[in-house]
């Protein structure tokens, strides 16, 4: 739907910043919300209330953060650079997806993470497919179209690149975008505001 309004309250985007980045492994796979603790933790409603101080609205909220996840990141700046962050993964688990970094063996997963957010993150954050999962109830990215091209996922990626990427490297690439995409949603800037979806359907200040 195209000349849709979205209200970027100072709410959503507190509960944006506690968003939960995890790694739905449907081939090649994407980064999606924690299914069972969005945001961080397993009481979902409680944590909606407590950020927006009324128990009242809270699925309401909740899925608007569909549109709202998608108007930070095509919205927000953030710069390149190395970041740490807490990994709310470490103590959370959910057959329905999976973690990056966590080891098969062990099944463990680094309490603290520092990673280093590239230009070319950045590049892709923007280009990210944003879609709800009826299934678990939370916002993730499309895993079959990540980047929403009809093509191979890493074509499309080489498209918003520079195109000078091998195979192995866009790969690669594709799976830091886990990590990537939690730092962003943390520490991006973005004030709160009213957006516009255009006719390309994208999100811009109204």
């Amino acid at each position: 739907m195209n000349d849709a309004v979205y209200d970027l309250t100072l709410e959503r985007i507190a509960l944006i910043r506690r968003m939960v980045v995890a790694w739905n492994g449907a081939e090649p796979g994407a980064p999606m919300i924690h299914p069972e603790a969005p945001y961080g933790s397993r009481d979902r409603d409680g944590d909606i209330a407590n950020v927006t101080g009324d128990d009242d609205g809270v699925e309401e909220e909740h899925r608007a953060l569909e549109d709202g996840i998608a108007v930070f990141s095509q919205n927000a700046v953030l710069k390149p650079g190395r970041y740490q962050y807490h990994n709310p993964l470490a103590k959370l688990d959910c057959a329905a997806i999976t973690d990056v970094f966590r080891d098969s063996a062990t099944g463990e997963t680094p309490e603290h993470i520092t990673f280093a957010v590239t230009e070319d993150h950045l590049a892709l954050i923007p280009r990210l497919n944003h879609m709800w999962d009826d299934d678990h109830g939370v916002p993730r990215i499309d895993p079959e179209r990540p980047y929403g091209g009809t093509e191979s996922y890493t074509h499309d990626m080489g498209r918003h690149l520079d195109g000078t990427a091998d195979q192995d490297s866009l790969v690669r690439l594709h799976r830091e975008m886990q990590p990537a995409f939690q730092i962003f949603l943390r520490y991006a800037d973005l004030g709160p505001g009213t957006y516009r979806r255009n006719a390309a359907s994208k999100w811009e200040p109204a």
